[in-house]
């Protein structure tokens, strides 16, 4: 062994001889890193900050961080190994037939399949059962996901030949010349990230049944030694399924059929039918609200929601269809709330954990609220974010006949932020930006990337921050989320979809200036190149047709509203 080729491990802190040439599973089990890495079940590794699979050949100086399922990327590639050897078990338990992975809910991977007529397989107990047997058959085989490079025009013909049309359709959109794709016992398919290196690593799955189709159940993150556990979700559900349906119409499922669009010069049409979509959906809110107003309920709507998902302009957008229906909307910042800084409570690091629901003084805010509703007269405070603190600055607010309340904040659905009010003064409106927009059948597009590329964006336009900055924040912004909104969302009585099928191509351009500002010898470059490449997929599409009220103008800039 040369001691003057090494790699320097972060996960010992210390440089390791190497002969050259080995992968990264075999670098693992040399006598250098067995022992010292023993017990830990990695999946992956970070190269250079660059997420690799544990098949990669070293042949230069690396720096390797071995990543577990654990770590964000490690996740990803179980889910997307979890993918392909249920596309291998589907191909021996019904030939022919198409899957369909379709979004994440209830815990889950909502799947469909599809008979080669196209005609929906409706999937029972036994045949979930059928699919679970032969791909825990396929863990206990240990066989290895084969990864392949070759042209793309070979490639195609290969997908092609296997009916696989989406991803012909993609390749044949976004002109590379070469193409990545895995083959496991016979079986080909494509990824766009790593994959594990064999079906062995993946030991902990399970298969429900759920609403025709299946649950695809990966690893549970809190204990990876079990498999998630079902949630009921099912106006998550709903919402998902009306947008596909939408999709459906238009006929643009995945990003193939997208580009072809934009090839095709529909863009316009496009980015008019999806503000037209969003615009029926939040008339019919105002419409429901209204009515329960005119009933005697619904005098405070609170809108929620994730970080990035639209909540203000969605609750500016519903104040404008309220007036039209008479009402008066009168709007209240949860933000001026917020308790004195030094009054902040802790997170688990011992820093000011400003998601907390408890970051807001609960007591005032209900009180102002009752008082409110009884129709009195209310000092209103305003928080000066400079000194931490709030102040009053001689702000009243009263409240008239046909007046009615709107607050936006990550709380809104939490039953702890207004114990006060009677149930039926409350209309609830949840905010996601839930993508229904398909890579391909088998690769399905993460609300979660939605939001992050649009508050990087956002944040880099509105707040002068960096790319970095945005992503060195986005785990504590992402447990944040999981403790404080997404436990509540089913309490929601309208769930508004706040993704467009086209944003994703308008923020292309955007989204990779940006992100290329990211340098490589920091830990960002990792998620920043993962972005970068789902961003190439996407044909550009020019934001001069989006309307100055559009959802998107909030991160994009040029809106009609005031933020």
């Amino acid at each position: 062994m040369s001691a003057t080729l090494k790699i320097y491990c972060v996960n010992l802190g210390e440089y390791i001889p190497i002969s050259g040439g080995e992968t990264l599973s075999e670098l693992l089990g040399s006598p250098a890193l067995k022992s010292r890495l023993a017990g830990q079940r990695f999946i992956c590794a970070r190269v250079n900050n660059k997420t690799e699979p544990l098949q990669y050949q070293v042949f230069a100086p690396k720096m390797v961080e071995f990543l577990t399922t654990a770590s964000g990327s490690g996740g990803r590639v179980y889910v997307r190994s979890l993918c392909m050897m249920l596309y291998r078990a589907l191909t021996e338990v019904m030939p022919g037939a198409r899957l369909r992975i379709e979004h994440s809910v209830s815990g889950g991977y909502f799947c469909r399949l599809f008979d080669p007529a196209g005609k929906n397989i409706e999937v029972d107990a036994a045949l979930a059962a059928h699919l679970k047997e032969v791909m825990r058959r396929l863990t206990e085989a240990d066989i290895p996901f084969e990864r392949k490079e070759r042209l793309t025009r070979d490639i195609i013909e290969k997908f092609r030949a296997e009916g696989l049309n989406d991803k012909v359709r993609l390749l044949e959109s976004i002109h590379e010349l070469y193409t990545t794709y895995y083959r496991l016992d016979g079986v080909i398919d494509s990824y766009y990230g790593a994959l594990a290196p064999s079906t062995g690593c993946l030991t902990i799955f399970d298969i429900l049944p759920h609403k025709g189709g299946f649950l695809l159940m990966a690893l549970d993150r809190k204990n990876p030694d079990v498999p998630a556990q079902y949630v009921t979700q099912e106006k998550m559900f709903h919402a998902f399924d009306e947008n596909l349906r939408f999709n459906d119409i238009v006929g643009v499922r995945d990003v193939g059929q997208l580009n072809r669009a934009v090839a095709d010069g529909r863009s316009s049409l496009l980015i008019n039918v999806a503000e037209a979509l969003h615009d029926k959906k939040i008339s019919a809110i105002a419409d429901e609200i209204t009515a329960r107003y005119h009933r005697g309920d619904a005098r405070v709507v609170l809108v929620a929601g994730p970080s990035s998902s639209g909540k203000t302009t969605t609750t500016k957008r519903l104040a404008i269809y309220l007036m039209a229906n008479l009402l008066q909307p009168e709007m209240i910042s949860l933000d001026n709330y917020f308790v004195d800084r030094d009054k902040t409570p802790l997170d688990a690091d011992g820093r000011p954990d400003f998601e907390s629901l408890y970051a807001l003084d609960l007591d005032t805010f209900n009180r102002d609220l009752q008082a409110l509703l009884r129709g009195e007269e209310v000092r209103m405070p305003t928080y000066n974010f400079e000194l931490g603190r709030r102040e009053y600055r001689g702000d009243t607010l009263r409240l008239k006949p046909g007046s009615i309340l709107l607050m936006e904040g990550i709380h809104g659905l939490n039953p702890a932020l207004t114990p006060s009010i009677p149930e039926e003064q409350k209309y609830r409106v949840y905010v996601s930006a839930l993508t229904t927009l398909s890579i391909d059948d088998h690769n399905w597009i993460p609300t979660t990337d939605n939001r992050l590329l649009r508050r990087i964006i956002r944040d880099h336009k509105y707040r002068g921050a960096s790319a970095v900055d945005t992503l060195r924040m986005w785990p504590s912004v992402r447990r944040g989320e999981e403790r404080w909104i997404f436990p509540y969302q089913e309490n929601a009585d309208s769930t508004f979809n706040s993704s467009l099928l086209f944003e994703l191509g308008v923020m292309r351009d955007y989204g990779e200036a940006i992100l290329r500002d990211v340098p490589n010898d920091c830990p960002e470059y990792a998620e920043a190149y993962r972005l970068r490449r789902f961003l190439s997929y996407f044909a550009p599409i020019g934001a001069k047709d989006v309307p100055p009220t559009s959802l998107l103008r909030e991160f994009l800039g040029g809106s009609s509203f005031s933020y």
